[in-house]
């Protein structure tokens, strides 16, 4: 495809914000250690160009996040807190209720995002190809769940990133070991029939689908210890897909992305099938911000650093 050059592109986006800048990370979820991974780097990143910087660390030692909130002095916040109550509209919420700008995405589309469930419903209401899926429960009759969507499967929390709790499984004892297992992190657990294919994810910022990369781990699939930790995931932005077909994949993405409301950045994992078909698995409203993480990797590949693409994001925020 046509390379871009998002620093040429987005040149008035690029201005230093003089406004005092919360980056806030951390949160009580279970995602919070790579929440301090991200937020660190977004920190040091935003410090190192000169933009008036501090962290919040929303709710270590088991501080009240709404006081830490409201005794911060900030004219905008960055939000990197991964999970429940940064990234499902609680964060959010707050902020819009004391009038200070903030990064990502709003209330609603940050619920939705955060609830696969809630963005599969919304999804197929829309046309959206994603995967067959049924929610599990305690009562389930997991012959007749393997039966009805076929194997394999993949079984997941409903509410959970970073790939906690995610399962492939092959059998109907798998599948309930499976759901015991994802339960561990969510009341709400669904399993979705497995996509044999390529895995992609299409980061998106300021409305534009950036460069999809493809992903190759040994790990079976991109799981916490491919996404955050391992050296031996392989991202690959050449790929064998023509440049109509990344322009489609890239299109779906972008459609997927605005039906459920979102703004400024995401993220839209996807798996292409044998035969060509784009099947779109779960948007991420607040990605991961690490030296492995796929937005700034994609920025990168597009003309955009990592620090330009902070300062980016600052503005569309503070524009608003």
């Amino acid at each position: 495809m046509k390379s871009m050059n998002l620093a040429t592109r987005w040149a008035d986006l690029l201005h230093i914000p003089k406004a005092r800048v919360a980056v806030i990370y951390g949160g009580t979820s279970a995602e919070r250690e790579i929440s301090l991974m991200s937020g660190n780097q977004v920190l040091d990143n935003l410090l190192a160009i000169g933009v008036n910087a501090f962290g919040l660390d929303l709710g270590v030692d088991g501080q009240d996040q709404v006081a830490q909130l409201q005794q911060a002095d900030m004219d905008v916040a960055f939000i990197i807190v991964h999970g429940r109550g940064g990234e499902d509209g609680t964060l959010q919420g707050v902020l819009e209720f004391m009038g200070v700008p903030y990064t990502g995405c709003d209330v609603l589309s940050s619920s939705l995002g955060m609830n696969k469930l809630m963005t599969k419903l919304v999804w197929l209401a829309q046309g959206v190809k994603t995967p067959p899926y049924e929610v599990l429960n305690d009562s389930s009759n997991w012959a007749e769940v393997a039966k009805r969507l076929g194997l394999p499967l993949v079984v997941k929390p409903v509410h959970e990133g970073s790939s906690l709790g995610i399962n492939i499984v092959d059998s109907a004892a798998a599948l309930e070991r499976a759901y015991r297992d994802a339960a561990r992190y969510d009341r709400e657990v669904m399993a979705e029939f497995f996509i044999d294919g390529d895995e992609y994810s299409v980061p998106i910022v300021n409305d534009l689908a950036l460069p999809a990369i493809r992903l190759e781990t040994d790990n079976g699939f991109y799981d916490l210890q491919a996404k955050y930790y391992s050296d031996q995931t392989r991202y690959m932005f050449g790929n064998s897909m023509t440049d109509a077909e990344q322009r489609a994949m890239h299109d779906e993405c972008r459609y997927a992305f605005q039906v459920l409301g979102c703004r400024d950045w995401g993220r839209i994992d996807v798996m292409r099938d044998r035969d060509g078909n784009n099947w779109l698995l779960e948007v991420n409203t607040s990605p991961g911000m690490t030296g492995h993480s796929l937005v700034p990797m994609a920025a990168e590949a597009a003309g955009l650093d990592f620090g330009q693409l902070t300062v980016v994001l600052l503005n569309l925020a503070m524009a608003r």
